[in-house]
């Protein structure tokens, strides 16, 4: 059996373009910190158990060291979601060449979905993006986020996205065999 999967690219060209979601309540007690220890292990607990259902397969066949040379590169960060101390989910940022921080993995745990964290966490995480210059002696300021999701992530992905302010600038369709 096939089936079409569309991917959409997006991208922010200024901080202005932020729209922030709205905070989950204080008594959630959610608080995003950054993971300033690269664990190849704890990463891989929040790739495989956040996109377990949403079909995330391509770094599964990555070994620790692969994990930790990517983590260990100046301008790549992992913060992290907890809600009451549990990890929720997470965002992952990659400082590139010329300013532009991609957005290459961000996602909550299935419990944590649909309770306002999501729209938080990008917020924030896009926020860090654009003041990454600032943590890293050398890098150039952002001149662009971007991000891509497609039709296997959740289905409020795509929307959350375009709320926090990207525009979609590239969009492609690929036929998969399951």
């Amino acid at each position: 059996m096939s089936i079409t999967v569309t991917t959409w690219s997006l991208e922010q060209t200024s901080p202005a373009d932020l729209a922030p979601a709205q905070q989950p309540p204080a008594a959630a007690g959610v608080r995003i910190v950054r993971a300033e220890i690269p664990g190849p292990e704890f990463n891989r607990f929040l790739y495989t158990t956040v996109g377990a259902d949403v079909a995330w397969t391509d770094r599964l066949g990555w070994t620790v060291e692969q994990w930790r040379e990517f983590l260990e590169r100046p301008g790549v960060e992992t913060w992290v979601a907890y809600e009451r101390g549990t990890p929720a989910g997470y965002i992952e940022l990659d400082a590139q060449d010329e300013g532009v921080v991609e957005i290459t993995y961000f996602g909550l745990l299935p419990a944590f979905r649909g309770r306002r964290i999501g729209g938080h966490l990008l917020t924030w995480g896009t926020a860090r993006a654009w003041d990454l210059a600032e943590r890293w002696a050398g890098r150039p300021p952002t001149k662009r986020v971007w991000v891509h999701t497609c039709s296997k992530d959740g289905p409020y992905a795509l929307d959350n996205y375009r709320r926090r302010g990207f525009r979609v600038f590239d969009t492609k369709h690929d036929t998969e065999t399951e």
